[in-house]
C-alpha cells in the first residue's frame, strides 16, 4: 500500500546534516512507491505560539497569518510524518519546536500517524539525544495512537556534510525503502 508521507525537515541549513538525512529517507520511500514531500521549515514563516487561547478556549482557529495552516493541514493528512531536527546543546532546534508548539489549534486531528524521527549531533553518542527524543515522545504522546516506528541518529556530525561519512546515510535510505 502506497502511503503519505510529510518530511518536515527543522534544519536550517539546506544540504546541513538532518536535511541530508531527510533526503535520504525520501529516495529510499520514493523508489517504493509512496508518494512523499518535504517541508523545509526554513522557507516557511511559522510564529511562535503566544497563547491566546483562541483555539484551545473558543474552538477557533488560531487568529496568526503564517503558513502554519498549510503545514498543518498536510501533517493531518499524512500517513507518515517525519520530523527531522539538528540537536543543539542536547535538545531539539527552535524551528522544530516552534512548529510543535503551533499544533495546538488542530493536534487532535493528527491521529493514527506513524511517526519517524531523525536528528544530528555533532557528538558521537546516541545517548546525547535522549532528551531530543523524549521532547519528540513528549508530543507524541498527546496525539491520538501514534505510532514511533523509528529512529535515525545521525552521531559525529558537526560541519555540513559530515553525515555523509556515516552509517545513517545508508540507515535513513533503508528506513525510507522499507515503510
Amino acid at each position: 500500500m502506497n502511503k503519505n508521507i510529510l518530511i518536515i525537515s527543522a534544519s536550517p541549513r539546506k544540504g546541513g546534516n538532518s536535511d541530508l538525512l531527510c533526503d535520504q529517507f525520501m529516495r529510499g520511500a520514493m523508489e517504493t512507491g509512496h508518494s512523499v514531500e518535504k517541508i523545509f521549515l526554513k522557507n516557511k514563516k511559522i510564529n511562535y505560539c503566544t497563547g491566546c487561547g483562541t483555539c484551545y478556549n473558543l474552538g477557533k482557529p488560531c487568529p496568526q497569518k503564517d503558513d502554519m495552516p498549510e503545514v498543518l493541514d498536510k501533517m493531518v493528512s499524512a500517513d507518515v510524518i517525519v520530523m527531522a531536527t539538528p540537536v543543539y546543546f542536547y535538545t531539539m532546534n527552535g524551528q522544530m519546536k516552534t512548529l510543535i508548539d503551533r499544533t495546538c489549534s488542530r493536534y487532535t486531528e493528527i491521529k493514527n500517524k506513524e511517526l519517524y524521527f531523525i536528528m544530528t549531533a555533532a557528538d558521537n553518542s546516541k545517548r546525547s539525544m535522549n532528551r531530543t527524543i523524549e521532547e519528540f515522545r513528549g508530543f507524541t504522546s498527546c496525539l491520538t495512537n501514534p505510532k514511533e516506528k523509528g529512529i535515525i541518529y545521525g552521531t559525529g556530525a558537526w560541519q555540513i556534510g559530515d553525515i555523509k561519512e556515516t552509517s545513517a546515510m545508508k540507515e535513513a535510505y533503508e528506513i525510507g525503502k522499507n515503510i
